[in-house]
């Protein structure tokens, strides 16, 4: 209920929503003047309806209609009419909107014409000469009439303007985190990479050691094959050094990118390493997790820390998590859900809430994938789905078949 109130308090008080917010005034003000004060002259509708024009029109020109509505209460004096009081309310509200989307010299100016009106006014309604005896009573009503209004539209607009800058600031972390969570898959396929180079280069030479005896062509493609390996090997080496964090440099990768059958040893180190902080985990992994190719399996393993760590962290000591790993139809899906532990009441992240959840959304969404995560009973559900990677294009005719070489 209290959201519902929240949401609409906070579309009246928008700046697109000024000119229905002061209709709606207005037809509250219309009510006035029938019900209660019902004004018998001609002059006295005159200035009202005056005011109400002022009002709607401090929808756009609220610096204006705040100036310009204190003279009413003036002309108002001179004329002797009896719509004081919708007029003052009537200013209130146009000064509320100044303050509301002015500020500065803006509002000070129309605050100070406005006061200097109301003097006026207060003035003109003691014979142009106000009484020792009445100088504070009128000084607490005008401060009244002006500082309430300017003090809420103030409060409001400096409420709005904070509640933006925490979205910006927020927006701004989730983007870097974002970006540097890129920066490390960069790193990690970059470790993936230069080990199949690595490996690469080392069967070129092997190969080259091996045929002492080749033909010149293939000994001259063999050495040109082992100076590009070894060139873009260099190049690779040189891209991870720029690329690793130096407060991360002692991690290293977590599995070994020529053996991803080692993901579920892995995948049970994570495990331990959460336990050792006093939280509970049971682990099920399918057999098929440690054939994966070597992209998914590292993603796998980073949700699944990330995933650990959170839990920890949040969940409380001597809490319950639960990790499923499995594949099905090469759709890999991990989820890991605990039970919400001893946690202290508030003390759960809130959905969306967290720069580690932004940057496994940018892992698995950078593979194709899902991710979800928010609470789940008393507790928390990270779960992630991970399609198969691309088939690869077939090779042209000319490379997979060179010429020369037709079928029989």
């Amino acid at each position: 209920m209290g959201k519902v109130i929240t949401r609409w308090t906070e579309r009246v008080l928008d700046d697109r929503a000024a000119l229905v917010r002061l209709a709606g005034l207005t037809v509250l003000a219309l009510g006035d003047l029938h019900l209660l004060h019902r004004p018998a002259r001609l002059a006295d509708w005159a200035l009202a309806l005056a005011g109400l024009a002022l009002c709607l029109a401090g929808a756009r020109l609220p610096l204006a209609a705040t100036a310009a509505l204190p003279g009413l209460l003036v002309v108002g004096d001179l004329i002797g009419t009896n719509v004081g009081v919708p007029l003052k309310a009537m200013l209130a509200v146009t000064l509320f909107e100044l303050a509301l989307r002015g500020r500065g010299r803006r509002v000070a100016f129309g605050a100070g014409t406005a006061g200097f009106l109301l003097t006026a006014h207060a003035m003109s309604s003691h014979a142009m000469s106000v009484p020792a005896a009445e100088v504070p009573p009128t000084l607490y009503r005008l401060s009244i009439l002006l500082g309430v209004p300017l003090l809420l539209g103030a409060y409001v607009r400096l409420t709005r303007e904070n509640a933006r800058q925490a979205r910006e600031r927020a927006a701004s972390l989730t983007l870097a985190a974002r970006t540097a969570e890129r920066t490390a898959i960069a790193r990690e396929l970059h470790d993936l990479v230069a080990h199949h180079v690595s490996s690469m280069v080392l069967r070129v030479g092997v190969a080259r050691h091996v045929l002492p005896d080749a033909d010149p062509r293939l000994t001259q493609v063999l050495d040109d094959l082992h100076a590009s390996a070894g060139t873009a090997l260099a190049d690779l080496r040189r891209l991870v050094t720029v690329l690793r964090d130096p407060a991360r440099a002692g991690e290293g990768p977590f599995c070994s990118p020529a053996d991803q059958a080692a993901l579920p040893d892995a995948l049970e180190q994570a495990a331990a390493r959460a336990r050792a902080t006093g939280l509970s985990v049971h682990c099920a992994i399918g057999p098929q997790v440690a054939r994966l190719d070597a992209v998914r399996a590292l993603t796998v393993l980073r949700l699944a820390q990330e995933g650990l760590a959170n839990a920890a962290q949040h969940a409380g000591r001597h809490a319950c998590a639960r990790m499923t790993v499995k594949v099905e139809d090469d759709v890999v899906r991990l989820e890991i859900a605990d039970d919400g532990g001893a946690a202290r009441p508030g003390t759960r992240r809130a959905p969306g809430a967290g720069h580690g959840l932004a940057g496994m959304a940018e892992r698995a969404g950078l593979l194709g994938g899902r991710f979800e995560a928010g609470p789940s009973g008393r507790g928390w559900r990270l779960y992630a789905e991970l399609p198969p990677p691309p088939t690869p294009q077939p090779l042209p005719q000319a490379v997979a078949q060179p010429a020369g070489r037709g079928a029989a």
